[in-house]
Parts: C-alpha cells; structure tokens; sequence
C-alpha cells in the first residue's frame, strides 16, 4: 500500500486568526493578510499549516508591502511553534513587497504568527486566575462594540491614583504578556510598598473584539481607539469612553499604556510633550521614570524612540497626551518591539512573552520607588 503525503491545508478561522490562502504551488504558499473590518490597516498574521511534516515549505505574504507600516519588515523575523506554548524566531527576507520564509520540520502542524499571540481564551484565563488572587477586586467597565467585557482590576488602597493598560491596538499582543506578569507581580507579597502608596487599576484588554477578529488596530467599527481619548463616543468607541469615565472618578497620577512598534528594535517610552498645560517639572517625572527603569533592566534604554512634539502640538485624541493634559498625570506610553530588543538582544527568540512579562515587573518596581515623587 502506498501512502501519500497529508495534503497542505492553511487555517486561520480562530481566536486572533488572519491570513487568506492565494495559492499552493508544490511546496512554495502564496498569502495574504486581511485587513482590520472597515480599515485599510493589516499588518497582524496568525495562521497554521498542516501537511508540513518532511516538506521544506517556502511561505510568502505577497501583499506586505502594502501594510500598514512596511518600514517594520526589514530586520523583521517570523515567530513560529509547534506547541503553540513556545514561539522562536525564523529568517524572513523581503523584497518587491513580499514577506517571505521557509520552514521544514517533522512537525505534522505548525503556527505562524507576527508575533507570539495572546488570544482571547488566554485572556479570560488570565481574567479568572486574578479575579480568584490575593488582593484583586475585579470591575466590568462596559463592553465593547461586540458585546464583549472591558475587564478591569483594582488593587491596593494607597493615595495615588495609578492606571496600567494595554491592547488598544489589538495586534500588538506583547502587551497582554506584559498585563499577566504586571498582574501577578500586583498579587505578591512584592507589591505591598508599591500598594500602600497606590490604588492600581489595571485594563488588560481594552479591544477585545479587534484581538477575537485577528485585526491589527482597530476596534470591530474600524476604529483606532488610541485616536478617540478626546470624544469617545458609544457608537464608535464604547471601549475608551467605559475606561476613560471610570478614570475620570479616581483620577490618574501615573498611567502607563503598553503597546509594540513595528519598525524600531528596542523598548522605549514616549512622553506628552507638547500638551498645553506643559511645564518642566511635570516633564522631569516622566524623564525620570525611564532614566530609572534603565538603570533597573538591560532591557530598556532612553537613546532611541520617537520625536518629541513641539510645543502645543500634542495630539490629545491620543491616551498618554490626554491624561496628562486631563489629569496632571505622568503617562508613559510604553513601546515594545516586533523584533527584538537590540541593546541586549535573543538570538533565538527575540523579544519574547517571557520578556515581557518581566519588563512589567520592572517597570512597577521602579514606580514603586518613585511613586510618593508623583
């Protein structure tokens, strides 16, 4: 009896899933990736193939050039698993617009992804594990445009008012790994001098629908939310408008937001320069809060990032600028790497959920010794 080689099959219809097949052509696979619902933004990949075991594979995404942010593909390396538990990095090249790499294995299935994915099953595991923890009182803030919660968590009793959250952009899944290692660093024994000084409020998915749908950026309207902190509206952004309400009751000292940057290969802050209501010396708390986490960790550094804004030139739809200029707040918007994190970098898997999750952990120890400063 003769047997035959498993058939290529390419899957994305799950939770965070987008890619669409164009064409199989032996073992070299055509792809494209699908853009956010009602947007022209794509850029977030999460797929799998089966049929792959004693094939070498040659996957292109033929429409990369068209991305949202094209620049980020350069440098750029796939992450890849066959356990969906432990995702390396594989050598991408790119040209003409097209992303492409190659993959042999024994592995009968194996996932592609932009980046290690945190879907929305592990979120409502992470949203059981804390609500069940020392020290977390758990709140539903709303919901969002598909009916789904905007979880939140509170912890500690202190004076300061501080916001952690993450996920406005929902392909930037690095983020939602940050939330579970700040989350259960607030749920140790560690967190106590921090807590004493502090009430910590944490969102740790603040677009749940953009995350289930597999989109980059936006919400399940099409929406970037971190563009509606101005006027966020029900109809268009429940999603802020739940979170910034609930915001406008504690009030904010210090916020950090978390995201992930395409292009550039390092963690780094960005600030609210430009905001009307600047001074100085509400700038130096925020200095001061990245020249301290860079003594604390390799892996972050102050030298590269974005352009400041000028002054009065401060876009307040953004989260980070609004809250500053709202509130007073210190607001940190946090980047972190697509690729790796250059100044102390991982040849194998790059910047990596574990990685992440013990950022957190040092971005709330240095708050924690800088807290009664804010």
């Amino acid at each position: 009896m003769t047997e035959h080689a498993p058939e290529l099959a390419i899957d994305s219809a799950f939770d965070g899933g987008n890619i669409r097949l164009v064409a199989v052509d032996g073992d070299s696979i055509d792809l494209k990736i699908v853009a956010d619902h009602l947007s022209d933004f794509f850029q977030w990949f999460s797929f799998r193939v089966s049929g792959a075991s004693g094939r070498r594979l040659t996957l292109r995404i033929v429409n990369a050039g068209g991305a949202a942010y094209p620049f980020g593909w350069p440098g750029y390396k796939v992450r890849a698993s066959t356990d969906r538990k432990t995702w390396r990095m594989i050598d991408t090249s790119y040209g003409e617009g097209v992303l492409e790499w190659t993959w042999e294995g024994d592995a009968s299935l194996v996932w592609f992804a932009y980046f290690a994915p945190y879907t929305m099953e592990q979120h409502y595991d992470l949203i059981a594990r804390t609500a069940a923890a020392p020290g977390a009182t758990y709140r539903r803030l709303g919901t969002s445009l598909d009916g789904q919660a905007i979880d939140s968590f509170r912890f500690g009793s202190g004076a300061k008012p501080v916001w952690l959250y993450a996920r406005q952009h929902p392909g930037e899944s690095m983020t939602e790994w940050w939330m579970e290692g700040a989350l259960e660093w607030l749920a140790s024994p560690a967190a106590a001098p921090l807590l004493a000084a502090a009430t910590v409020h944490v969102v740790p998915n603040m677009n749940p629908d953009g995350t289930r749908r597999g989109h980059l950026r936006t919400n399940a309207a099409g929406v970037n939310l971190n563009r509606e902190w101005h006027a966020p509206t029900p109809e268009r952004s429940p999603e802020v408008l739940c979170v910034r309400d609930a915001m406008d009751e504690t009030g904010v000292a210090f916020a950090i937001d978390v995201h992930g940057d395409e292009a550039i290969p390092a963690n780094f802050i960005a600030g609210y320069e430009g905001i009307p209501n600047w001074t100085d010396d509400h700038g130096a708390k925020f200095y001061d809060f990245g020249h301290r986490l860079a003594a604390r960790t390799p892996d972050f550094q102050t030298e590269r990032g974005y352009e400041k804004a000028s002054a009065g030139r401060a876009n307040l739809s953004m989260s980070t600028n609004q809250l500053a200029h709202r509130f007073g707040a210190v607001a940190v918007t946090l980047e972190m790497p697509f690729k790796d994190h250059d100044p102390n970098p991982d040849p194998e898997y790059g910047w990596s959920p574990e990685r992440s999750k013990r950022l957190a952990v040092a971005c709330l120890e240095t708050l924690a010794g800088m807290i009664e400063e804010v």
